[in-house]
């Protein structure tokens, strides 16, 4: 009897695990994610990423705006028999009566190497912790969000210049090839599944919009995690003239001046440890991004200014 595979996820970091076990053989019976949202200006309905490539590949996809007390999506849930189902970045917690529904159980793919960085925004956290180093984790989820024995990490190195967009694209990658072996071993029960250290978890809270707000009093390091961290959603920030002006890019620099005054032309902003934060992109509230050059040619913001 052939193999049944549920595969539950949403955004494009899920899209290319979704296309890797597809495009090698594995049997993708149902695909689960999250129902199409309206977009804030207007009526634009915008479906999911998975939901796009699922229509592209002709599987077949479901999008429950729940799955906690549906009877109905249980009882489909149920009927499908599947072996097992991959979770990537699926957008709900998978209920606890839905664990006992495949015959291998549920094993999601997260984007942080556990038990560090439990929760919604791992990549995010990682790169404003300053951390040296991120990857993915293949656990078997438990009831508890993120508790599950793991059975593989990949690492990669945290570089300086990378940012939470150019993270994500390479930990997505990795896992879409690696997540091949270990659904072999999970299927042949040979995969080896190992409990996390609990007293060593930390936890990667969802992103709130104002956590972006730059403090120049801050060292440079920080304020460069936070633009890399935050990017491109929901971003950091200053506010100058009571508008919002969003750092997609910057570099360190030296310069001597006070917290937060423009000490060169190009927009280059002093810190608390006097360093400089180099502004390389910019997008002005309501506009859109402009590389430094650009934007200086007719912005108000000029040497000596404090922002």
């Amino acid at each position: 009897m052939a193999k049944k595979i549920v595969f539950m996820g949403t955004p494009m970091f899920a899209v290319p695990i979704l296309k890797s076990l597809y495009q090698n053989g594995y049997p993708i019976s149902d695909v689960y994610t999250q129902p199409p949202q309206k977009s804030q200006r207007g009526q634009k309905i915008n479906k999911s990423p998975i939901q796009g490539i699922a229509e592209t590949l002709s599987l077949d996809f479901r999008i429950p705006k729940y799955l906690k007390d549906n009877s109905e999506e249980y009882d489909y849930f149920k009927s499908i028999e599947a072996d097992l189902a991959i979770v990537v970045a699926y957008g709900q917690i998978i209920p606890k009566e839905f664990l006992s529904l495949t015959k291998k159980g549920f094993i999601n793919i997260h984007a942080s190497l556990l038990p560090k960085w439990r929760g919604a925004a791992p990549i995010q956290r990682s790169i404003m912790n300053l951390d040296k180093e991120t990857g993915i984790s293949v656990m078997k989820i438990a009831e508890q969000l993120d508790t599950g024995p793991v059975c593989n990490t990949y690492k990669i190195n945290l570089e300086n210049d990378l940012n939470a967009s150019d993270i994500a694209d390479k930990l997505s990658l990795i896992a879409a090839e690696k997540i091949l072996d270990n659904v072999d071993n999970i299927l042949e029960d040979k995969a080896s599944f190992i409990d996390q250290d609990h007293s060593k978890a930390t936890y990667a809270s969802k992103i709130q919009k104002a956590e972006g707000e730059i403090n120049w009093n801050d060292e440079a390091r920080i304020i460069i995690g936070k633009i890399n961290g935050l990017y491109p959603v929901p971003g950091a920030f200053f506010i100058y003239k009571g508008e919002r002006y969003k750092i997609l890019k910057a570099d360190i620099g030296n310069g001597i001046g006070k917290p937060g005054e423009i000490v060169s032309d190009y927009l280059e902003v002093v810190c608390g440890d006097k360093q400089t934060v180099k502004i390389k992109e910019i997008q002005r509230q309501g506009k859109k991004p402009q590389n430094i050059g650009e934007f200086m040619l007719g912005s108000q913001i000029k040497k000596g200014a404090i922002i």
